[in-house]
């Protein structure tokens, strides 16, 4: 039986996308909180041929609240963003993997979107498990960052109010773009996905991250628990970052062996 192959170095510089790019978009104003967690509690919600990413002897569960914006339709990348539909807030809360050729991902337990347009696109195209939401940024005159989410019924397609999030963060000025953990947890050139009984591993690419240190100021949420993981969001986060964005493309998925 062949060994997986050790994880491949960490690296702030995209390999090139296999093709070229199928479709971009823009994440701006991201804010990452960051939690350890035993990776025995990862392995059994990530897809088949995946185990997790570990740094420090930990897994990492990450909520991430930014804005995504300029998206293009997959395959019509040349006809531009598309309108309204393509730029809303998101929250996603997602695990880190690496599978048994060695390539590095990220696996999305969930996806908030104020765009139901975005979520059924997104369910019907790839299979994703993204939900439509009440959503909301706001920065106040101090720079600190609100971010507002609330589910439209438990599975994001309407009904009562599901699972809510609010993250309130002040991004800082010390530099972390160079930070070893920074790296692990912001530079993931790809998600590994399962769909129809096989994982399939989706590339993307973009400039090297921005990040800086940022404060959590208030956290109220249900996602986390939604995801799996109930105790996390009563406990203080282990890693605070913030980035202003990146410009990001994406290639076609492939099959990841298992």
């Amino acid at each position: 039986m062949t060994r997986p192959a050790a994880p491949e170095p960490l690296s702030r510089t995209a390999p090139p996308l296999p093709g070229g790019g199928e479709h971009e978009q823009d994440w701006q104003s991201l804010t990452f909180l960051h939690w350890r967690v035993d990776p025995a509690e990862v392995a059994p919600l990530l897809p088949a041929g995946t185990r997790p990413d570990v740094f420090d002897g930990s897994a990492w569960v990450g909520l991430i609240p930014f804005r995504l914006a300029h998206a293009t339709a997959p395959g019509f990348r040349a006809f531009g963003p598309v309108p309204y539909a393509g730029t809303f807030p998101e929250i996603n809360v997602r695990l880190y993997s690496v599978d048994e050729t060695g390539r590095r991902g990220v696996v999305f337990r969930s996806l908030e979107s104020s765009r139901l347009a975005a979520v059924s696109a997104a369910h019907v195209l790839f299979g994703l498990p993204y939900r439509w939401a009440r959503m909301s940024i706001a920065t106040d005159a101090s720079g600190a960052i609100t971010y507002r989410s609330e589910r439209r019924g438990d599975a994001g397609f309407g009904g009562r109010p599901g699972p809510h999030c609010r993250v309130d963060a002040r991004p800082g000025l010390a530099d972390r773009s160079h930070d070893e953990l920074a790296v692990f947890l912001t530079a993931r050139w790809g998600l590994h996905h399962e769909r129809g009984g096989r994982t399939v591993y989706i590339p993307n690419e973009h400039a090297p991250w921005t990040v800086t240190d940022a404060e959590l100021l208030f956290l109220d949420d249900e996602l986390l628990a939604a995801a799996g993981f109930p105790s996390l969001a009563a406990r203080t986060p282990d890693s605070v970052l913030f980035s202003p964005g990146v410009h990001t493309a994406f290639g076609r998925p492939f099959p990841v062996p298992h």
